[in-house]
């Protein structure tokens, strides 16, 4: 069974900072590619950060020099590192997994955890 556990959301004020964890079993995860998602209140889901199984990364241009994606393939966990935190970071945030099940593509996601940054 997949599994994809997210962990240290929480309120924060404005500058603050937080860390996510994702920790993820039921998957090979040193071959998946890792992403963060948000969907704030009234608001599509969105794309955050994603980090490939080589290590490459790529962010919403709206957290660029604020937040950090990395993974420890030996935890099978991803991280998101959250800088300068502003009120409109205030979201649902989800981790997903693009893997390989039994040789099927397959996509998976966490129930999300809540961040809230306050003014």
């Amino acid at each position: 069974q997949v599994q994809l556990v997210e962990s240290g959301g929480g309120l924060v004020q404005a500058g603050g900072s937080l860390r996510l964890s994702c920790a993820a079993s039921g998957i090979i995860f040193s071959i998946s590619v890792m992403g963060w998602y948000r969907q704030a209140p009234g608001k599509q889901r969105e794309l955050v950060a994603r980090i490939t199984s080589g290590g490459s990364t790529n962010y919403a241009d709206s957290v660029k020099g604020r937040f950090t994606i990395s993974r420890d393939n030996a935890r099978n966990t991803v991280y998101l590192q959250m800088n300068s935190l502003k009120p409109e970071d205030t979201a649902v945030y989800y981790c997903n997994a693009d893997s390989v099940v039994v040789g099927v593509p397959m996509n998976f996601w966490g129930k999300g955890t809540l961040v809230i940054v306050s003014s």
